[in-house]
């Protein structure tokens, strides 16, 4: 007969592996609604990255290291994800805007308009360590 000590250990490691299958079963399922297909046809992804690659050419080196500090507060983890949704809401706009470059003022709209609002404070915080100023931007906020 086992223990009782081993059955507890059994009991939580069971609780643990369903908490976090859940929790990879949520990430999984949020991802496979933002492949699926809406009425013309492209996912939201597919639109992301049809938003990157046109725009691609605008960017600098200077408007890509701008974009990186903006995403710095985000875990490193989901960086990657973030940036990449940040950077397809800016690319929708230099798109809609016509922009012949990529401007602070294009990254600044992108981000706030891409971001939750929960994250606006870092960005608040980090334009005002680089003496922009936000009320130009509080119609995004």
């Amino acid at each position: 007969m086992p223990s009782d000590w081993f059955m507890w250990i059994i009991f939580l490691w069971s609780i643990f592996l369903a908490v976090i299958i859940g929790i990879g079963g949520y990430f999984m399922f949020r991802k496979f609604l933002k492949k699926m297909p809406k009425e013309d046809g492209k996912s939201i992804l597919d639109w992301q990255e049809y938003y990157i690659n046109e725009t691609l050419h605008l960017w600098t080196d200077e408007k890509k290291a701008f974009l990186n500090e903006l995403v710095e507060p985000v875990p490193e983890l989901f960086r990657d994800v973030a940036k990449g949704k940040i950077a397809g809401k800016i690319g929708e706009l230099a798109l809609e805007e016509k922009a012949e470059k990529m401007t602070d003022d294009l990254i600044i709209k992108g981000y706030i308009l891409a971001t939750p609002k929960r994250d606006h404070k870092f960005l608040i915080k980090k334009l005002n360590e680089k003496e922009i100023d936000i009320k130009k931007y509080e119609a995004y906020f």
